[in-house]
């Protein structure tokens, strides 16, 4: 007996649903919009913005746009046990977020409706698009490893939790779901991730794992401990009946070959999701076409602001009707979390409206723009991809960052790359990575143009296991800690290369 057949007869209603993302977008967004504002007209925001009388988004535009600096104080007194300030009630959970490795920690409100009607919806729509793309799925055949982060005590106030998103998701995850996933609650929510990591390997090499989720660079890690442990070079005999890897956090081009090279099986699938401490936004629903649909039926009202107004003091900011295709936007939300016009510092750029679908470019603070060539992620990413087809490289970590200014008072970006596999020739590595990144980006390819502002990228090589060891000295391994990519200072990257001996 299929078990997936039986189960997944649950998620026919679903996928139809999911249909009417086509061509009633504006109007589901609308009534999220109104949903979230009644809701919320009691609270002290919304008493502060006279969400009573707010009728339609133009109303709602009264509301300042916010970053995370606006609305600590609020969320503080939250921590502290206030009820009704961002949301009803009281907000007993906090993903405790950092973007990438700065030492300045955002907590982020998790309500019980976020938790179901966001990030939880996301999951469940996650299996309901694999589902309906993958028809003869033995999905819920065996079980599902799931890598998660920890959690401690939120100012010692009962039942109230601070730590990982995805360790707020298990400790309040259906028990039902626990009979399908590995590993048990207290390996998943240890604190310290090489622990966690062993403990993990320990007990899913036995298991009859049929999909893996989590975040690429740390799931990497913990698949090969199995592979070492069951003395084998291939997953799949380990794992005979693998089937997908539900993946998000980072982006997926730098892994995507080293999976490939551990997972060798005709059947393996991949899907990427974005989900983040602030809301589970995307699902890539066709497998042929890396962008990821967006959910607009979640508790989550989506704004957008054009990248090339980001900085300017008063930026047209739109609606999900109002966005053009190919053009970078900052996302801006409102959730049933109590983000409110909120800007959560990603970047991403729309494919299709019919429906909305979108890739991630990069981070509004996380590109180089040292002297005009606006490299975002995006770019970064289809280069290293395209030198590493080239030169038969795997990238396991990078960053880069600008050089302002040499001995021979010359600037250029310097690149600081950890390779799983050598290039056969770093300079042809480097030569194609520039060249690359000069047809992707005519501003890049205008300031490189006969050397005049930028001369050729330069490449060091980092020792192995460098980022990793950097991200340990913080203290930041595991969870949903990043390697930041990008920066326009050279901040991460001297950290990083004090300690490539």
């Amino acid at each position: 007996m299929n078990a997936t057949k039986i189960i997944g007869a649950l998620f026919k209603s679903r996928q139809k649903a999911l249909e009417s993302y086509d061509s009633q977008a504006e109007a589901i967004q609308n009534a999220v919009l109104r949903k979230l504002v009644d809701r919320a007209a009691g609270t002290e925001w919304g008493l502060k913005y006279d969400y009573g009388h707010i009728r339609d988004y133009r109303d709602y535009q009264r509301v300042p746009i916010q970053t995370y600096e606006e609305i600590k104080g609020y969320v503080d007194r939250m921590r502290h046990g206030e009820k009704n300030v961002l949301w009803p009630g009281q907000v007993v959970w906090y993903a405790k977020s950092s973007g990438t490795t700065n030492d300045k920690s955002k907590f982020i409100p998790v309500s019980k409706e976020g938790l179901q009607r966001v990030h939880y919806a996301g999951g469940r729509d996650s299996v309901t698009l694999y589902l309906k793309n993958n028809p003869d799925s033995r999905l819920f055949s065996g079980r599902a490893l799931i890598l998660g982060g920890s959690h401690a005590s939120n100012y010692n106030l009962k039942h109230s939790l601070v730590g990982d998103l995805s360790a707020i998701l298990i400790e309040n995850i259906n028990p039902l779901v626990n009979l399908i996933r590995v590993p048990k609650k207290e390996i998943a929510l240890l604190g310290d991730f090489e622990e966690k990591m062993e403990k993990i390997a320990q007990v899913a090499k036995d298991k009859d794992i049929t999909n893996i989720s989590g975040v690429p660079s740390w799931m990497l890690a913990v698949v090969k401990r199995v592979m070492e442990l069951k003395g084998v070079d291939n997953l799949s005999e380990v794992w005979p009946n693998l089937e997908v890897f539900f993946h998000g956090g980072v982006a997926f081009t730098p892994y995507r070959e080293q999976y490939k090279q551990i997972i060798r099986s005709n059947r393996m699938h991949y899907m990427e999701t974005y989900n983040a401490s602030e809301g589970f936004f995307g699902i890539q629903s066709d497998p042929s076409d890396p962008s990821m649909l967006l959910m607009i039926d979640y508790d989550i009202f989506y704004e957008f602001i054009p990248m090339d107004e980001f900085d300017s003091p008063h930026p047209h900011i739109i609606p999900l009707c109002g966005v053009e295709l190919n053009k970078n936007y900052a996302m801006v939300i409102s959730t049933s979390c109590g983000l409110w016009r909120y800007i959560i510092g990603d970047t991403v750029k729309f494919t299709s409206k019919h429906p909305y679908k979108f890739i991630i470019t990069g981070r509004t603070k996380h590109f180089i723009n040292a002297f005009g060539e606006e490299l975002m992620v995006d770019n970064a990413e289809q280069g290293l991809a395209k030198a590493c087809q080239a030169t038969g490289a795997q990238v396991a970590e990078y960053t880069a960052a600008p050089v302002f200014m040499d001995a021979d008072a010359k600037c250029r970006h310097q690149w600081l790359i950890e390779f799983a596999v050598q290039p056969d020739s770093l300079q042809k590595f480097a030569e194609i990575l520039d060249e690359s990144l000069q047809e992707i980006n005519s501003d890049y390819e205008a300031k490189r143009y006969k050397n005049i502002t930028l001369q050729p990228l330069e490449i060091v090589e980092a020792r192995p296991h460098l980022f990793h060891d950097w991200l340990k000295g913080k203290g930041k391994l595991g969870g949903q800690h990043k390697v930041p990519r990008l920066s326009n200072t050279r901040d991460y990257i001297d950290e990083l290369l004090s300690l490539n001996q």
